[in-house]
């Protein structure tokens, strides 16, 4: 566009001086634009196609085309709710409702829910029969958001740290490559009271790594606890050459009890500013705020202004900050805890290219990370960050964060598409027609789920068939698997089929909800349903036991 409007100056001076005005020299709106282009028609026609001038513009205009047309064809931006919650459960069960912690009433609905949990009761008895069960706080999670159709992608669980990852329905077969670490520091990195775990995944292409950490607890330990989050950082390696350190993600949350506490300012000031809201009053005198200014890594991290009560330490099932005495070895009564912003929620996006002159350097991964960067934008705002005081279980408060994702989608189409053929019921069985719409590593490990709308998780089939096993037939472009009829459901519902890979471990392809009818046979021979919403279970009918 620079060459035209150097062209266009040349041409003007041959024709009229008047084409040099300060209005024709503007190009910052589209008006002043117009009247360039209306200047250049008219110059068009007084040149002579055997100049060289004639062959200059052609090129231009061509150029200016190109440039245009690629613009008008990339694929719009999408925005995505991300709801996030950290909260110290101080090892006590969940509350009976957490429509308040999830925002459930709220008309805007997230795409994507991100939880994370410090000090889950993992007693040796509760922590065994949580490796086989859902903990009780997945479960409250689960049962929760499985019947507004959110599936739990992803969950780790290190002693006490519990990160969980859920996302509606729709979104689940663009989440990809997704990878789970942790990281001890508790009792010299052998222990795991404390450290990080970590859920990285590819969201419709862009790489996102979320943290959740408890760190150091007591006031003196700020720089222990900036230490144990760099050597968090560090130590966890995903497999993959295109993001192996977390570090290397495009966006990066980092949240978690962090232990970070308010200094210098004595207990009477502290609360004082609490109860008069004047919370900025303090944040000078936030050990993060302060780490913040002279640990270069932490500079890169991002935080919405602490605009809400410092969420610990409370007495439990109150809203009252530390009022108990402690005994210390000797008998004598110890200080109660000052009030602290403990919980938080950081996040990071990927620098930037860097200017133009200090480009040279580059290798060609990350020549290749800038062009993806510039093609795909990535952008993020924060809508909400807030504290929740109607929770009272933990002497920690919840911290929620809202975040709206603005991103253009690398992965538009499933890898898999799926469909149910014909009716379904117990009685016959039952056909799955599905077709591969891009390449992907598949496996004679692949397997087809057969799901109720509103399954918790991937786990949470109803049956499964082996895709190759029970392959009948397939042409270039439709493949039939086959599924037996004692597999399906005597009671029938409303269910989905989902294609699960077992060399990306994750799902991807999802059919659209379908019904699976009653067995006649199963009701005339007098098994009735037990519920209607029931799709595993079958009891007999009175007349059965006559």
């Amino acid at each position: 566009m620079d060459e035209i409007s150097r062209l266009l100056g040349t041409i003007g001076r041959d024709r009229s001086d008047s084409l040099c005005s300060g209005d024709t020299q503007s190009t910052g709106s589209k008006l002043a634009l117009r009247h360039r282009l209306n200047q250049l028609m008219t110059c068009v026609d007084d040149l002579d196609p055997k100049n060289e001038l004639h062959d200059k513009v052609v090129k231009t205009l061509d150029n200016a085309f190109l440039i245009c047309g690629k613009r008008a064809n990339k694929p719009k931006k999408d925005s995505f709710r991300l709801h996030m919650v950290t909260w110290n459960v101080a090892t006590v069960d969940p509350p009976d409702d957490v429509s308040l912690l999830l925002h459930l009433n709220s008309p805007k609905s997230p795409d994507l829910y991100v939880i994370g949990l410090q000090e889950v009761y993992s007693g040796p008895l509760r922590f065994l029969s949580d490796t086989v069960f859902d903990d009780p706080w997945s479960h409250m999670f689960m049962s929760t958001l499985a019947p507004r159709k959110y599936v739990k992608v992803s969950s780790i669980r290190m002693q006490g740290l519990l990160l969980l990852f859920f996302s509606k329905m729709e979104h689940v077969p663009f989440i990809r490559d997704i990878q789970a670490q942790y990281t001890r520091t508790g009792i010299f990195g052998y222990w795991g009271n404390k450290g990080g775990v970590s859920i990285r995944l590819s969201f419709y292409g862009h790489l996102l790594c979320f943290l959740n950490c408890h760190l150091a607890a007591h006031m003196k330990y700020a720089t222990e606890r900036v230490d144990e989050f760099e050597y968090i950082m560090d130590t966890q390696i995903f497999d993959g050459k295109k993001a192996p350190r977390i570090a290397d993600h495009r966006l990066v949350f980092w949240f978690g009890d962090l232990n970070f506490r308010i200094q210098d300012h004595g207990m009477h000031f502290v609360r004082s500013c609490i109860n008069n809201q004047t919370y900025n009053l303090l944040w000078s005198k936030d050990q993060l705020t302060m780490m913040k200014k002279k640990e270069q890594r932490l500079q890169e991290f991002e935080e919405g202004p602490l605009d809400f009560q410092p969420t610990y330490k409370f007495d439990l099932n109150s809203d009252t900050y530390d009022s108990r005495l402690y005994r210390t070895w000797f008998g004598f009564n110890g200080k109660k805890r000052k009030p602290a912003w403990t919980d938080r929620i950081l996040w990071r996006l990927r620098p930037k290219a860097p200017p133009p002159d200090e480009q040279d350097g580059l290798d060609a991964k990350k020549v290749r990370q800038l062009e993806e960067d510039e093609e795909y934008p990535l952008k993020i705002r924060q809508d909400l960050y807030t504290s929740n005081m109607e929770y009272c279980v933990s002497d920690h408060k919840p911290v929620m964060g809202v975040f709206t994702l603005e991103l253009r989608k690398m992965n538009r189409t499933p890898l898999v598409r799926l469909q149910a053929e014909g009716d379904w019921s117990a009685d016959i069985d039952a056909m799955v027609l599905y077709s591969p719409l891009q390449p992907f590593p598949s496996s004679t490990w692949d397997w087809i789920g057969l799901y109720k709308v509103g399954f918790t998780s991937v786990s949470d089939y109803i049956t499964y068939t082996w895709v190759k096993d029970d392959e009948v037939a397939f042409n270039e472009e439709i493949i039939q698997v086959y599924v037996g009829k004692e597999e399906i459901p005597v009671r029938g519902g409303e269910c989905v089929l989902c294609y699960y890979s077992n060399t990306l471990q994750c799902i991807i392809g999802i059919s659209e909800p379908f019904k699976v009818h009653e067995s006649k046979v199963a009701i005339e021979e007098g098994l009735l349903p037990e519920r209607i919403n029931g799709l595993d279970k079958t009891i007999a009918s009175d007349d059965l036991f006559k």
